[in-house]
């Protein structure tokens, strides 16, 4: 598939897992009696990668994510020269998304982006108050085992069709363990997106929901490759009757 077919892909990809998931988070999570809450809002998340893996993961791989992305390339899987180009597509489609989510919420008599159009923070912006070290931790953490369940479930050892159920329950699970610490990141492209309109603090704690999902994608990818990749065997020279001839 054509390298620019592939953006395409990923940033419609892109866009709609920002706008399901910070979507659900901005406009649904606490609807008056009727918020869908956490647990709605990680069924969200997980629910944007499950669709759009099945729907546009043949053609760029369903990555929607600058941090899966460079840790499939770990984890050769993919190659290092569409990176940037992959990353470049990804976080056009999370700015899209915030700013056609920005358009419909702001529609609403008091809005404010004060409440933080769910981006990710540390410290006073953390929705628990957890400091910097343990949001970069858990960061770390979730996103390494994102690679791996991503890696696991799409290696050709494993029944086809059933990686998009793996991954998108994997990103349900993981937004159900750190949204109270982060609002959950695990992805550069959905911080930078929100963060964009946001502004402010926003933008200025950004840098940790790319530091850290970078590197445990990295780490998660690199894990996978050298402990768990397929066993390759040592080619065994095998003797042609020419090869006997020639011996004798």
């Amino acid at each position: 598939m054509p390298l620019g077919k592939r953006c395409i892909a990923e940033f419609f990809g892109t866009f709609w897992l920002v706008f399901g998931g910070c979507g659900s988070a901005v406009l649904a999570a606490a609807f008056p009696s009727l918020g869908i809450g956490f647990a709605g809002v990680a069924l969200a998340f997980g629910l944007t990668v499950l669709t759009m893996a099945y729907t546009l993961g043949h053609i760029s791989g369903g990555h929607f994510n600058p941090a899966v992305t460079l840790g499939l390339c770990a984890g050769k899987r993919f190659p290092a020269k569409d990176v940037i180009p992959y990353w470049v597509a990804q976080v056009i489609g999370a700015v899209a998304a915030a700013g056609v989510l920005y358009v419909i919420a702001s529609g609403k008599a008091g809005f404010s982006l004060e409440g933080g159009f769910a981006s990710n923070g540390y410290g006073l912006h953390s929705p628990g108050g957890y400091s910097l070290m343990a949001c970069m931790v858990i960061e770390i953490v979730l996103t390494a085992f994102f690679l791996l369940i991503i890696m696991g479930s799409t290696d050709k050892r494993v029944p086809n069709g059933f990686a998009p159920l793996a991954i998108g329950l994997g990103l349900t699970l993981i937004h159900l363990i750190s949204i109270p610490v982060t609002n959950t990141s695990v992805n550069p492209a959905r911080s930078l997106g929100p963060a964009v309109f946001v502004g402010g603090w926003a933008l200025q704690q950004v840098w940790l929901f790319w530091v850290a999902p970078l590197i445990g994608g990295l780490v998660g990818g690199l894990i996978y490759e050298l402990l768990f990749s397929e066993y390759k065997e040592t080619p065994v020279f095998k003797a042609t009757e020419q090869d006997v001839a020639n011996v004798r």
